[in-house]
């Protein structure tokens, strides 16, 4: 047990140390055709590719200096045997204050997802839970590791979206504020009309500043307004996040953190949360497909806005195509040409639109009985596929 451990935390520091290292390019110089995706600029996109129920198209375009947005979609075995239940699993992973914590996230969750799969011999809401807490519980353990070495890791952290599709079944998890967005047509309208599935765990919204409220009676602080923006503590948006250990743990919250990082005042219980908000639903033969997207996405686009635009374009390249339309609207605000805005180099592109990501699925199979057949025949023509959106270096393999 204790070498496994050993192990485990090696793998966990090479992950990290890859990010602190410093890149020309955000990532690797490596460019594939469009088995791995191309890059057009700071954009990088994957036009089309099939998963267990149908088809997708994946798209990022960077802003930051170093991209914060992480992404992946595996196709295949949901458990760590082959044995086991088959399906479509899909993660966004915005981070905040540097990429650390979305690319552990995007080297961690999944792994964990599988592993408790195995043990609870299937997908349940419980297992994406315990999946989350679980690469919580790593990264926090990380963080007190390299505290006195790399002490702003305990500042950085990552919103988690992830959707995955098991025997008809979808799940829905959320931290922080991406989105996922389903397509569904109406039988009387025939209209598309998009249904919002995750809950967002953003200070803008006033329920979640009343849960915070209820969760900490004794501190008026909880939740301020600074500048027309709600922030938890006045320092950070989300109330849920993976990471973010300076306001989870006390011990954190200290010299040598950086002072703006810092609490005036030690804390007993955390701030933020990382257990997810879980939704389950069976597939309908009216739905039709899923959008998930960090919040860079919605910033521009409305979830209808988004729904008509991949209702009405082919699928080949659609995710590529939202992210386009929101960088036009983010460039339309500024009163800018769409292409004086491709012109602008990552950094100072923040200041127009946040890194943004986004993953179509497309529902070509269903939750009923039929379809579940239909299911079972495409997984056995299709191999298992293992895909990570990061930018320039994202790559494909297939198992």
């Amino acid at each position: 047990m204790r070498t496994s451990k050993v192990m485990l935390s090696s793998s966990l520091l090479r992950i990290v140390s890859q990010c602190w290292e410093p890149s020309a390019d955000g990532g690797s110089s490596r460019k594939g055709g469009d088995s791995s995706g191309r890059n057009d600029g700071l954009l990088w996109y994957k036009n089309s590719g099939s998963h267990s129920a149908g088809e997708y198209s994946m798209a990022v375009v960077q802003a930051n200096n170093l991209l914060e947005d992480h992404s992946q979609l595996e196709s295949g075995p949901l458990t760590t045997s082959d044995w086991g239940p088959q399906g479509t699993f899909v993660g966004i992973y915005d981070g905040h204050g540097g990429p650390e914590a979305a690319r552990f996230v995007n080297e961690r969750l999944f792994h964990n997802v599988k592993k408790y799969a195995t043990e609870n011999h299937g997908m349940s809401a419980d297992v994406i839970k315990k999946a989350f807490l679980a690469t919580e519980d790593e990264f926090l353990s990380l963080v007190k590791k390299q505290w006195l070495i790399m002490p702003q890791i305990a500042s950085v952290g990552s919103c988690c979206l992830v959707g995955v599709i098991c025997s008809g079944q979808l799940y829905i998890a959320n931290a922080g504020d991406s989105r996922a967005v389903l397509g569904r047509r109406e039988k009387a309208t025939k209209e598309m009309k998009a249904i919002q599935l995750s809950s967002e765990h953003n200070a803008s919204c006033e329920s979640v500043r009343e849960d915070l409220r209820l969760l900490h009676p004794n501190d008026p602080h909880i939740v301020v307004l600074k500048h027309n923006v709600w922030r938890v503590k006045g320092l950070i948006q989300v109330s849920r996040s993976i990471g973010d250990a300076y306001l989870k743990n006390a011990e954190f919250n200290k010299e040598p953190l950086f002072v703006k990082f810092r609490l005036p005042k030690s804390f007993d219980s955390p701030v933020l949360r990382a257990d997810p908000t879980v939704q389950v639903q069976r597939i309908h033969p009216q739905d039709q497909f899923l959008i998930f997207a960090s919040d860079g996405l919605w910033e521009h686009l409305s979830n209808q806005e988004a729904v008509d635009i991949v209702n009405n374009s082919l699928r080949n390249g659609v995710a590529k195509k939202l992210v386009k339309v929101a960088m036009r609207r983010a460039a339309k605000k500024r009163e800018m040409r769409y292409t004086d805005l491709k012109k602008i180099d990552r950094g100072v592109r923040r200041h127009f639109h946040d890194d943004i990501t986004v993953i179509v699925l497309f529902l070509d199979t269903h939750g009923t009985r039929s379809s579940t057949h239909r299911i079972t025949q495409r997984l056995s023509r299709i191999s298992p596929v293992s895909f990570k959106g990061s930018g320039r270096g994202s790559g494909v393999s297939r198992a």
